[in-house]
């Protein structure tokens, strides 16, 4: 994969192209550490993309092909790799924008929903492949779908695998919008200004509290909103925010 980092931005590039950017286990792995190392002190945001038009086709077919495990054996290597994938960019305390640039099919498109935004251009294709290939959703793809496109969309593209436009992408909301081709890397500037002014440890924290309240009872996702808040109440970024409000003039975060 390659590593930009510019502005406070660390932008990661899925290079294979022979094989349209698909993810075996070890580049799995790779990107599972790269989202590990971006560290909020350092950056405000991580950019995933991919290389010569493409997204992400998904798992690497020919790998799969060369496999020979066991059930338990599989069960560690998709937990070590496309598991961490999601642990990481779930908790990760940067924003994570996914670039989508071309195709994304499988875990391609399990990427783009694991991440916090998502912008795809309109000539993009994608597919949550993984049933052609005799295979469940995964890379976080069976618990984000429903919340993301609601059950019964997600059960249509989990049992179809069938493939549909960037606009059908937004309309489900899978992507936050669709744009056209030579408007996405200015759409994607645009949010990274904004995310720029921002405080990266508040949307870090504002993060953990919508991420780990997924699954909870209201009761208890109030109690935990309440505790990540007061976490909040004691950051520099919040006494810099009061502290610009009260002085009539724009916040200077770090």
């Amino acid at each position: 994969m390659e590593i930009a980092e510019e502005d406070g931005v660390r932008t990661v590039t899925f290079d294979r192209p022979e094989v349209m950017n698909a993810f075996t286990t070890d580049t799995a792995e790779e990107l599972a550490d790269i989202i590990s190392d971006t560290d909020a002190d350092e950056f405000d945001a991580l950019v995933l993309t991919g290389e010569s038009g493409v997204f992400s086709a998904g798992g690497d077919i020919e790998s799969m092909a060369e496999r020979e495990e066991t059930t338990e054996q599989a069960y560690e290597r998709v937990t070590e790799t496309f598991g961490r994938v999601v642990e990481e960019a779930m908790s990760a305390k940067v924003p994570i924008v996914a670039k989508v640039n071309g195709d994304a099919v499988g875990a391609g498109l399990a990427i783009a929903a694991v991440s916090d935004f998502a912008y795809a251009v309109e000539s993009a294709t994608f597919s949550c492949a993984f049933v052609r290939v005799g295979l469940i959703p995964d890379t976080g793809g069976s618990f984000l779908l429903p919340h993301l496109v609601g059950l019964r969309a997600a059960k249509r593209l989990a049992f179809t695998g069938e493939f549909f436009s960037a606009d059908e992408a937004a309309e489900l909301g899978l992507v936050n919008e669709a744009v056209p081709d030579d408007e996405l890397d200015e759409r994607v500037a645009d949010l990274l200004d904004t995310l720029r002014e921002r405080p990266t440890t508040t949307i870090g924290l504002a993060k953990r509290a919508i991420h780990e309240n997924l699954g909870r009872g209201w009761q208890e996702a109030i109690d935990y909103e309440n505790h990540v808040q007061s976490l909040a109440y004691d950051t520099p970024e919040h006494e810099e925010g009061v502290a610009a409000f009260l002085e009539g003039r724009d916040p200077e975060f770090e």
